[in-house]
């Protein structure tokens, strides 16, 4: 079985692509000076060019982690998944309070198939 690294950094990769399987690495957004929403928008969009990449869209997420540095602030994360998800392929979702880098207020895991 084949694997591909989507995006391969110092660290980590963006994604890992075996069989019809794409693991992805925790993405966050890269403007920190906005707030939860708008960081959660970001990070939707960077998964959505992500998947692209893979041969995939947010239709075939199979699940995903959303770990917010603030579970007060989950409400308005939820805006921003809702506005993004589409209501007939849902994934299974779990989003869990975690310690974040400073200036982070989401980061996302997905699992998807191709």
């Amino acid at each position: 079985m084949t694997i591909e690294r989507l995006q391969p950094g110092a660290w980590n990769s963006k994604a890992v692509v075996t069989g019809e399987t794409i693991y992805m690495s925790g993405i966050v957004a890269d403007d920190k000076t906005v707030g939860i929403k708008e960081q959660t928008e970001q990070v939707l969009r960077k998964i959505d060019t992500i998947l692209k990449a893979a041969g995939s869209d947010k239709t075939k997420i199979l699940s995903s982690v959303v770990y917010l540095a603030n579970m007060s602030e989950k409400d308005l994360m939820n805006e921003a998944w809702m506005a993004w998800m589409d209501p007939k392929h849902p994934p299974a979702r779990a989003a869990v309070g975690v310690e974040l880098t400073p200036s982070t207020l989401v980061e996302i895991m997905c699992v998807a198939t191709k």
